[in-house]
């Protein structure tokens, strides 16, 4: 009798196994609460990537910047919203990373503020004074230099981290100029604690680039494959299930603790889905152009350069 309960153990044992056998994957996400950076949350409680044999470490970062150097240090296999500009300045001096795939194109989220009672009125007013991004190389700083040169107005870089950092330091005065994405300051515009001064949209060149990528570290790439792959598969998903199940409002509202109908218009309004697409990629001749002008990279990318760098792209 012993014998034979610890075969049936052992059978079920067996058939259970595969659906508990699950891989580990670190992330590192730059802005927490960002909808387009929220699809690894939003599927690990949805369980899509539990279905997928995949468990998610997170660890949440205040922008491209930081999320890139946790990818190159390997202490995650994965980074998520890394500014395009400052992938290929990495890229260019040889960092073990690739993108993977497109997290951000177009410039629909992204926008800077001053508070209500601030004597900038106009971009023009601004000139001399600070304005914020989040961390160096990240797609906000890229935006920031990119105003200087669009505008035509010599305003002041300061790295300040996070939406939420940002605003304390903006509505202190330790900073002129705030920066936000949506749905971060949605509440203080409508309520008129704030005024958008400028989006990223109002440049030409970031209206349809790709501004930020997802990444991996080349050597979880290579021995990880089949990992990654699942990994895709299991992201993809959730960014259908973003755009078609209202449950996926619900989850990221009572995460973010963002009113339900604001979330709604939200996403809408600022995230459209073809925005989103990770096989999307565009406008990296202006990204190239943008880094030369900053002095990020020497010259642009060759076409070698650019087919390596992409080698690891979601078809």
């Amino acid at each position: 009798m012993k014998f034979k309960t610890l075969a049936v153990l052992a059978v079920l044992g067996a058939v259970a196994s595969p659906a508990f056998a699950q891989e580990t994957i670190k992330m590192a996400v730059g802005q927490r609460g960002n909808w387009d950076t929220s699809p690894a949350e939003i599927g690990q409680q949805a369980g899509i990537f539990k279905k997928h044999g995949i468990n998610l470490e997170i660890v949440y970062t205040q922008g491209g910047g930081e999320t890139q150097q946790a990818v190159i240090s390997g202490s995650a296999n994965i980074g998520v919203a890394v500014g395009t500009t400052g992938l290929m300045t990495a890229f260019s001096k040889g960092a073990p990373i690739r993108p993977i795939s497109n997290s951000t194109t177009g410039a629909d989220d992204l926008f800077w503020y001053v508070p209500a009672n601030s004597p900038i009125k106009t971009v023009k007013d601004a000139a001399g004074k600070t304005i914020s991004y989040s961390t160096t190389g990240s797609s906000t700083h890229i935006a920031v230099l990119a105003f200087n040169k669009h505008f035509g107005v010599e305003m002041k870089p300061t790295a300040v981290g996070s939406p939420p950092s940002s605003f304390t330091q903006t509505m202190s005065g330790q900073v002129d100029i705030g920066w936000s994405s949506a749905p971060f300051g949605l509440d203080e515009i409508k309520n008129g604690r704030i005024r958008i001064l400028m989006r990223e949209s109002e440049v030409p060149a970031f209206q349809n680039q790709t501004v930020r990528m997802n990444i991996s570290n080349l050597q979880f790439i290579t021995e990880k494959s089949a990992l990654l792959a699942k990994f895709i598969t299991a992201y993809k998903e959730t960014l259908d299930f973003m755009y078609s199940d209202p449950k996926a409002l619900e989850i990221w509202a009572k995460w973010t603790n963002i009113p339900l109908e604001l979330a709604t218009g939200m996403r809408d309004e600022f995230f459209p889905k073809k925005n989103l697409e990770l096989n999307r990629v565009s406008g990296l001749d202006d990204a190239m152009a943008d880094a030369v002008a900053m002095k990020f990279i020497p010259a642009p990318l060759t076409k070698a350069q650019l087919d390596d760098m992409l080698k690891y792209y979601v078809k």
